[in-house]
């Protein structure tokens, strides 16, 4: 028996145990997409109209470290909402890659609703909103140039690189991630770039040299607008 299968059994075996009378039922995460590791978890939707409000619960089940996430048939609208805000399409994400452990007719419309937000992908940014990003990348950037001690060197590399993959994506209509998702959702949207991107701050790390960081910044903001501080206010009126 191969790892996602085993996965599958032991979570529709929770499923039954914990949630036998839900709609919907679904295995979602690494382990679904092919690219579980010896640290992965089982990640499970529940949607059950019985449940009064959306909860997230953590455990162990049979050596498996298991993310639950718990919606009825209204709740889960409010986290889509949130995560086209945010860019981060956390929860139509599982939902549309889920495998299905349990479904009584709820699971083809769900998908379907995931599937068409993935697609139109996260709200556009306004004017104003694209001023305040590039004037929060000028500032980072201007903190790494400046700072000779190490460690705060690390924290502002770190920060424009989570801040940088945001700009990227969100300018081109893409959904972002966090941790290890920031990488993916770069390559998804185009590889050689996310290459680029893992060279210049790869460098950086290993060697303590800023300036293909720097030329990288610099080129992706510079069709923008580039650069802002001169001019930049909030709340002025």
């Amino acid at each position: 028996m191969t790892r996602l299968e085993l996965a599958k059994q032991d979570a529709k075996v929770l499923v039954n145990i914990r949630f036998p009378q839900c709609e919907t039922a679904l295995l979602a995460g690494s382990i679904v997409r092919g690219e579980g590791t010896k640290t992965s978890d089982l990640d499970i939707v529940i949607f059950d109209s019985s449940v009064q409000s959306s909860y997230r619960e953590s455990f162990y089940y049979k050596n498996w470290p298991v993310e639950m996430y718990v919606h009825n048939l209204h709740s889960y609208q409010s986290f889509y909402s949130s995560d086209c805000e945010r860019g981060k399409p956390s929860m139509p994400r599982m939902v549309s890659e889920g495998l299905v452990l349990m479904d009584k007719g709820k699971s083809k419309v769900l998908k379907d609703e995931a599937n068409a937000i993935l697609k139109a992908g996260p709200i556009q940014w306004d004017e104003e909103t694209v001023r305040l990003k590039r004037y929060f990348l000028t500032d980072v950037l201007d903190d790494f140039i400046g700072a000779y001690d190490r460690g705060e060197e690390m924290c502002c590399a770190l920060a424009l690189l989570e801040h940088l993959h945001e700009f990227i994506l969100r300018m081109n209509g893409q959904w972002t991630g966090s941790s290890k998702w920031i990488i993916r959702s770069l390559k998804n949207y185009d590889s050689e770039l996310a290459r680029e991107f893992e060279r210049v701050f790869d460098r950086y790390f290993q060697t303590g040299m800023k300036d293909d960081v720097i030329r990288f910044v610099e080129q992706q903001i510079e069709p923008y607008g580039g650069r802002l501080f001169e001019g930049f206010s909030i709340g002025k009126k």
